[in-house]
């Protein structure tokens, strides 16, 4: 049986990036204000090679999250058991500090969708969400994170809020969660709902990690602001400020920058993990 009370994060409250391999040297030079790293899972699903022999050597030196982006938790199908089998192969030997994943599904039959696509939150989903937690979390014999998604469209048939289905979830499972404090932004964009208001809804406790990124400001076909998670560019003040009143409820946290295309060179990522560092200083433990 996996053990509730088992923390679903290890990592220090101190800024983190997402690791990138061009960066490795600079890195491993001067980490500056970077505490921890994350990865993303299925980059590291293979047998040996450059990577896995660099994340060996990252490991002796920083915390690691595993940020899986294949489960397809919210998925109609069962999840795929080889899939699950690489990822605790994974675990097992890097032993991370953090595992998450998405509230989201990019599967349908055999064929995987290279998206992380929304969810109906009504009580089947909670059902099934929570049953795919299960699973995962007794297969890896650790608890996980889940995240909140970006949105860009909401249904009709949802019966919950978001961060109500998302405590829920927590409840039922045991999982910790993972704040993407961007994402809360571009869905109150795209939604027309209050990203403020959505963070003072949110249940804080489960708290693990929380993400920034950037995004991209487009206008739909009525002229009206259209933000997509692109994780492509600088985090955008309105985040920061976003960050800056959820550390205040929350206290301090696990902060990461994503920045997954177009990647700039390191002194940029470290620059960014910097500011999140003098946010978190910010407030009192």
């Amino acid at each position: 049986m996996l053990d509730q009370t088992a923390r679903p994060s290890r990592l220090p409250h101190a800024a983190g990036v997402g690791y990138k391999p061009q960066h490795f040297a600079a890195l491993t030079a001067d980490p500056g204000a970077v505490g921890w790293l994350e990865i993303h899972a299925e980059n590291y699903m293979g047998d040996g090679g450059r990577p896995l022999a660099q994340l060996r050597h990252l490991a002796e030196d920083f915390p690691i999250s595993v940020h899986g982006v294949g489960l397809s938790i919210g998925g109609e199908d069962a999840l795929d058991p080889a899939h699950l089998a690489r990822l605790k192969h994974l675990c097992n030997w890097l032993k991370p500090a953090s595992f998450s994943e998405h509230l989201a599904w990019s599967t349908h039959d055999s064929a995987f969708l290279n998206d992380l696509l929304p969810l109906p939150y009504t009580d089947a989903t909670l059902t099934r969400v929570a049953d795919h937690i299960d699973q995962v979390q007794q297969v890896l014999g650790r608890p996980m994170l889940l995240e909140n998604p970006s949105s860009y469209l909401a249904f009709a048939e949802s019966t919950w809020s978001e961060p109500d289905f998302l405590a829920e979830i927590a409840r039922r499972t045991g999982c910790g969660l993972l704040l993407d404090v961007n994402n809360v932004f571009v869905s109150a964009t795209n939604l027309g709902f209050s990203p403020q208001g959505y963070i003072d809804a949110f249940p804080l406790d489960p708290v693990g990690e929380i993400h920034l990124g950037g995004h991209d400001e487009q206008t739909d076909d009525h002229g009206a602001p259209l933000l997509i998670d692109s994780h492509g560019r600088e985090i955008a003040d309105p985040v920061w400020a976003l960050l800056d009143h959820t550390l205040t409820r929350s206290g301090p946290r696990p902060v990461l920058i994503e920045w997954d295309t177009d990647v700039p060179d390191w002194s940029v990522l470290e620059g960014e993990a910097a500011r999140a560092h003098v946010a978190l200083h910010r407030v009192p433990a």
